[in-house]
């Protein structure tokens, strides 16, 4: 509910003055509707939107138990304040097991009844705070994060919607700069898992202290350790545990790790009480850990362990035609933050983006972008925002992408794209799509979904 909007207030009472008097009291502060019995107050709830309801439970015909049961089937059902006599509370009490937000005894108390309206309504401000947090949340980390739509993507998508809700161990492998963090918090936020995402970048922490960030330690475990200290895996608990570069973990946590798999328990460093774990696992790499168990640098067993599920990120260089899309995001992104109006990329920035391999991958996509807004003085990303490097080392002449227009808009831009690679191939989709570096299977779908048939 924005802070101007005034809230809306149904009060369903068959007693006339009842009725009008609780009307005169908050018709000053709100939005009111009136209904002299509860069938009509039914009929007005399936037809219109209400923050509040407050309603009479002893009425002829359709009673208060009517309206609170039609109130709880909206898709935002507004909150029921049940108006009873003395003698009627234990039905009140009956109507809050039912769902009503509280009760009112008669004669109502005009004090106590704008306290607890104005309580209901600050609940109700909270409850759609948390939920649009939770639509951010999906959103940051859902699947609505990893962008594209290639079939490589299709893949990764479909695999995390089938495996997020098991208890399965996870290892997602592919370059650095892929994706490979946001493809571990998606599976942690569709798992319906109640405890927390709990990262550990395994590469950035000394084997020394690896152990006791993963397992925790005792007091007086080692020089230092002042007092106990829990670690990621008991933090994790009833949530997921992501290990990231799990390949550059040294061989003693390796076999304290490969335990924790086999009998999800460990103790801390320096202790010898058996802790048991239900956090879930999952691991990511850029390293290739078969080439590792077979240089004996990781053991083989961890290794199967480790490889129950496994899901590849693909390089960008392999899955260009997903790179107008995140343009289009990443500049959407940029731009607001930073308060400018965008027209989107000149052809040639376009066509230069499109040609570059991008070694550091999305990431490096991303921040490429994220300059591209900061650095534009004007309301095109055209080539000279580009980096100096990217720029450079996209020969002059090599470009083959067909050129886009200066709109952000994704589908003209794709459309612009298949149209030119069809004209450059003589029309044959099979070399087509390989130009575009596609699949023919992506491309038949984008024929069709243009109408380019």
């Amino acid at each position: 509910m924005a802070s101007k909007e005034r809230a809306k207030i149904l009060i369903v009472e068959d007693e006339r003055n009842t009725r009008e008097g609780l009307a005169r009291l908050l018709r000053p502060k709100y939005d009111i509707t009136l209904a002299e019995d509860g069938f009509r107050g039914g009929n007005i709830l399936r037809r219109r939107d209400f923050d509040i309801v407050l309603t009479d439970l002893k009425m002829p015909g359709a009673d208060g138990m009517d309206v609170l049961e039609e109130a709880l089937k909206k898709s935002s059902p507004p909150l029921v304040i049940i108006l009873t006599a003395y003698g009627s509370i234990e039905g009140a009490v009956g109507a809050m097991r039912a769902g009503a937000y509280d009760f009112i005894s008669k004669p109502v108390n005009l004090d106590q009844l704008e306290l607890v309206v104005k309580r209901a309504l600050e609940s109700r401000k909270l409850e759609k705070e948390n939920r649009e947090l939770k639509k951010r949340l999906d959103r940051k980390f859902g699947l609505e994060s990893l962008i594209g739509d290639s079939t490589a993507m299709c893949q990764v998508v479909d695999t995390i919607r089938q495996i997020a809700p098991a208890k399965t161990t996870v290892l997602i492998t592919g370059e650095s700069g892929t994706g490979k963090e946001l493809v571990a918090q998606s599976i942690h936020q569709l798992s319906g898992r109640s405890g927390p995402f709990v990262p550990v970048h395994c590469a950035a922490l000394p084997a020394n202290l690896l152990e006791s960030e993963l397992f925790g330690h005792e007091k007086g475990a080692f020089t230092g350790a002042v007092e106990r200290r829990l670690g990621r895996f008991e933090l994790a608990e009833a949530g997921t545990i992501f290990l990231d570069e799990i390949g550059e973990i040294d061989k003693q946590t390796q076999v304290k790790l490969l335990r924790v798999l086999e009998s999800r328990t460990f103790e801390r460093v320096g202790g010898v009480e058996q802790i048991t774990t239900s956090a879930r696992i999952v691991a990511a790499t850029n390293r290739d850990l078969k080439a590792m168990v077979e240089k004996g640098e990781f053991r083989e067993d961890l290794f199967f362990r480790l490889f129950v599920v496994a899901i590849h990120m693909p390089p960008l260089r392999e899955r260009k035609e997903d790179i107008p899309l995140m343009l289009d995001t990443f500049a959407n992104e940029f731009a607001a933050e930073a308060g400018k109006e965008l027209q989107g990329f000149s052809d040639k920035a376009l066509n230069i983006l499109l040609a570059y391999d991008w070694p550091g991958n999305v990431r490096e996509l991303r921040n490429c972008v994220e300059r591209m807004v900061v650095m534009t003085r004007g309301h095109l990303l055209d080539e000279d925002s580009i980096p100096v490097h990217i720029r450079e080392s996209v020969v002059p002449g090599a470009v083959k992408r067909p050129v886009l227009t200066s709109s952000l808009n994704l589908e003209a831009n794709e459309k612009a794209l298949i149209i030119k690679a069809l004209d450059e191939t003589g029309g044959n989709r099979t070399k087509a799509a390989e130009l575009l570096g596609i699949s023919r299977r992506t491309m038949h779908r984008k024929l069709h979904q243009y109408g380019l048939t």
